[in-house]
């Protein structure tokens, strides 16, 4: 069986606890006490128990306290997936919306998802879903938006001869809504 990992000497147990006591985030204030408990000359396999652990987790968390103090016991955030577009990719992007589709060359007359996907995997060879892609664009700032449709034969001035006016019996009088202001 391999040796333990040492403990940091530059802490004592004392200072561990007191540590753990101004400490603001529950996790990093039961590791410092556990590790106080190894400082103090406790077993390895007492510290995982105060610390509700198992032996190896006890080690990542020395491991980390001797790397980065009481705040490498802090649990920071993951980083997460790398972009699917760059920086470079996302200007091109954004450069074919604004410029929109020709239609003798692109084939439709607005963008879609799915058009916006191919010519990516064609012409730049990135492989992006139409999820992905819209989850992108509404992060660029991005809508969602189409015009709403209209017939080529409307008639204005006939759709107006349509419209419904109330009775005179719902309108208010002008004196009226005027003295109760």
């Amino acid at each position: 069986m391999a040796a333990p990992v040492p403990l940091r000497s530059d802490f004592d147990a004392q200072a561990l606890r007191a540590l753990a006591q101004g400490s603001r985030d529950p996790a990093q204030t039961r590791r410092l006490l556990a590790l106080s408990v190894i400082a103090a000359g406790g077993s390895r396999s007492e510290a995982a128990e105060i610390g509700g652990v198992g032996l190896q987790t006890v080690r990542d968390w020395v491991v980390a306290f001797n790397t980065d103090g009481p705040d490498g016991l802090i649990d920071g955030k993951a980083p997460g997936a790398r972009p699917c577009l760059n920086a470079e990719q996302r200007d091109l992007l954004k450069a074919l919306i604004e410029q929109g589709p020709t239609p003798a060359a692109h084939g439709v007359v607005r963008w879609r998802l799915c058009d916006l996907a191919q010519i990516l995997a064609e012409d730049h060879g990135v492989s992006v879903s139409e999820q992905t892609l819209s989850r992108v664009l509404r992060a660029m700032g991005y809508r969602k938006l189409s015009a709403r449709p209209r017939h080529h034969a409307q008639d204005p001035d006939a759709a107006a001869a349509f419209k419904k006016i109330p009775p005179t019996v719902w309108r208010r009088s002008r004196r009226l809504s005027a003295a109760s202001l």
